[in-house]
């Protein structure tokens, strides 16, 4: 039977979609629509000379970013759309993470398509083999997920509160570029906080954005992990952001060391991407997108988990567990609290 008009173009506007954020990721990593915003109308000459980048490149770049309707051109040069301006980065709820995925998508299907063939798992290894997609991981979770913390999720955490009654330390585990413990910082006032990453990339970039912040003299950033942390203190709360699924091989041992580590009644509190428990629920159109990541995970030898995984685990290691479920269920935030006999 051959193919369907209908299905024909509805793979053709799926690809011309894909194309259209290709388009906005060559923009986004080189903050051409910033450029656009702060120096339109400009001709690609202009902005090569404004943003030190190939005029040929810019020329190519603009018509296409015309094509897809970023830009439109009046007589003294390009100037953005309401679509191109929604790209700038400075934007607190800008559409610019989104321009990500289809590119690194392009990569992990790669990865993928050749990885099964021989069961291989190359690790998160594979993230650095795009280094300028790298570099924007930290800044991505912070614009993806940022608001919803600030908005709701803070909210329905009272314990960071009692901490920062007491001047208590938060450490984040896998804080990428500090934004976890800058948003706690900018609400609470006393609280201070360490941040851990095996990426001097992230902690290079950490340190300077809490220095521009004033928030460095109670925030600090080291490069490592929980198994070589020395602390003065106990611990009030350990936080991880969607990084347990790439550890969780080693989960037991990592709770074990935080909960040797926490003050009695301290905390640990993971926020994970909510895996359903009836792969029916895959076809919601929310969680789709979860569906290919956790193709990529696997890639990279990792996968996502249920709440009563992380709680079971909690348990395991004396710490009551309790769930509670933000952006209509599809995120997880498990938190574990220490009784005083643990």
């Amino acid at each position: 039977m051959p193919v369907s008009p209908e299905l024909r173009n509805q793979v053709m506007q799926q690809a011309q979609g894909m194309l259209a954020l290709q388009v906005a990721f060559v923009g986004v990593a080189n903050d051409l629509f910033l450029a656009l915003h702060d120096h339109g109308p400009a001709t690609p000459a202009a902005l090569a000379a404004a943003t030190e980048l190939d005029a040929g490149y810019l020329e190519r770049w603009c018509d296409v970013a015309y094509a897809t309707g970023y830009l439109d051109e009046q007589a003294d040069g390009f100037v953005l759309t309401e679509l191109g301006d929604a790209f700038r980065s400075d934007l607190p709820d800008s559409l610019w993470p989104m321009a990500l995925g289809p590119v690194m998508g392009g990569h992990m299907a790669d990865r993928a398509a050749s990885c099964m063939r021989d069961g291989k798992q190359p690790g998160e290894a594979v993230l650095s083999e795009r280094p300028v997609l790298a570099a924007f991981f930290g800044p991505m979770l912070e614009t993806r997920y940022g608001g919803l913390f600030r908005a709701q999720i803070l909210d329905a955490l009272p314990l960071f509160a009692d901490v920062d009654a007491r001047a208590g330390l938060v450490v984040d585990l896998g804080c990428g570029n500090g934004w976890y413990l800058r948003a706690l910082a900018e609400r609470f006032p006393k609280l201070r906080g360490l941040g851990l990453d095996g990426m001097t990339q992230n902690i290079d970039g950490a340190r300077a954005l809490a220095g521009a912040a004033g928030m460095d003299d109670r925030l600090t950033f080291r490069l490592g992990d929980l198994h070589g942390l020395t602390v003065d203190e106990p611990v009030s709360v350990f936080v991880m952001n969607r990084a347990l699924h790439h550890v969780w091989d080693g989960r037991r041992a990592l709770l074990e060391a935080m909960v040797a580590r926490l003050e009695p009644g301290g905390s640990v509190v993971i926020w994970e991407p909510r895996w359903p428990d009836e792969r029916a629920s895959l076809r919601a159109p929310g969680l789709r997108p979860m569906a290919w990541q956790n193709l990529a995970e696997h890639v990279q030898g990792n996968r996502f988990l249920r709440p009563a995984e992380i709680e079971a685990e909690y348990r395991a290691v004396g710490l009551e567990p309790r769930t509670l479920l933000f952006a209509g269920g599809n995120e997880a935030v498990v938190v574990g609290t220490r009784g005083a006999g643990v």
